[in-house]
């Protein structure tokens, strides 16, 4: 494979820079709409109602291919999709829920969550055969600072109740998405997007409901704010945030989509201070800015090519 540049060139089409808008936008979506009810509502009730009405959405799509289109996969790829499934929806939704549910707060776990570039970028040279510049790797540097910084601003916060070990969940979700990405590129695994996406929210549907049954969680409560939020994380968390994550990839590849993560905090720390009363410090603006500054480096390549880097197939890596 040949070494290839990452980043979204300066001169790319406008449906590009909507799609990586509204990435951005329907990504930050998630945290906002899974502390909705993590007051009062088990994380696993909302995760197992949310991804079994996606699930029933985008049954349709596993048949796209044909007559018994499912049935002609090879085992192969059916248990590949199957564990990015697990590995990008299940692994993933659980820790982000689980740090919200703790007390960790939305721009902190949404900004733990954005070190998942680092350790792509860092991975991407000998697994991938992608070229990271010196100049993304200092991009890179600042949004590790930034992270370390917002982190500390939210522990240090005096309305804190966290315990310390929480931040370390989204941690282990973030390590399950760039687990995930570079599943996704094996070989074997070859479908569309849609279909690929059908197949991740069945099996964390199986998964969650079997969880929610077995420990007495299955049944929704009949509070509006429930199913407003589960409304918002099927239509913006989900179904939005695969959308255009799956496209970006498709344009631009894994690490420039995923460099863009680095805009998910400070979108996602405004929506809680706004909704929830979260803590906006000096300290917390410093950190983003850090954060916004490594999208800047890392994101935008000084030089425009004449045709945007594709990824062979649509399956290249996965969303929320």
């Amino acid at each position: 494979m040949r070494d290839k540049p990452i980043g979204i060139p300066r001169s790319a089409p406008l449906v590009t820079v909507v799609l990586a808008v509204g990435f951005v936008v329907c990504w930050s979506s998630g945290f906002v709409g899974a502390k909705l009810t993590a007051s009062d509502t088990s994380v696993l009730t909302v995760l197992m109602w949310r991804f079994l009405i996606v699930a029933v959405i985008l049954l349709p799509f596993l048949r796209s291919g044909g007559r018994g289109a499912i049935a002609r996969w090879s085992g192969a790829e059916l248990v590949g999709q199957v564990v990015v499934g697990l590995l990008s929806q299940t692994g993933y939704t659980l820790t982000v829920y689980w740090a919200i549910a703790l007390g960790v707060s939305t721009g902190t776990t949404a900004l733990i969550d954005g070190i998942q570039p680092l350790v792509v970028a860092s991975l991407a040279a000998p697994l991938l055969g992608l070229m990271t510049s010196r100049r993304q790797w200092i991009g890179l540097g600042l949004g590790l600072l930034g992270v370390a910084v917002v982190t500390w601003a939210d522990v240090a916060s005096p309305g804190t109740e966290a315990p310390l070990w929480a931040y370390a969940v989204p941690l282990l979700g973030m390590l399950s998405l760039v687990g995930a990405t570079f599943v996704s590129r094996l070989d074997v695994i070859r479908t569309t997007a849609r279909r690929a996406l059908a197949v991740h929210c069945a099996a964390s549907a199986v998964v969650y409901s079997v969880l929610a049954v077995a420990t007495g969680n299955a049944v929704p409560p009949a509070s509006g704010k429930f199913w407003l939020a589960v409304a918002w994380l099927v239509v913006l968390a989900t179904l939005g945030a695969y959308g255009a994550y799956w496209a970006l990839i498709e344009r631009v590849g894994i690490t420039s989509t995923n460099a863009l993560l680095f805009l998910v905090p400070g979108v996602t720390t405004l929506w809680g201070a706004a909704l929830y009363g979260e803590p906006l410090t000096a300290l917390t603006i410093v950190g983003l800015a850090l954060a916004l500054a490594a999208a800047a480096t890392v994101v935008v390549r000084r030089r425009s090519f004449a045709r945007p880097h594709r990824a062979p197939r649509a399956s290249r890596g996965p969303c929320r």
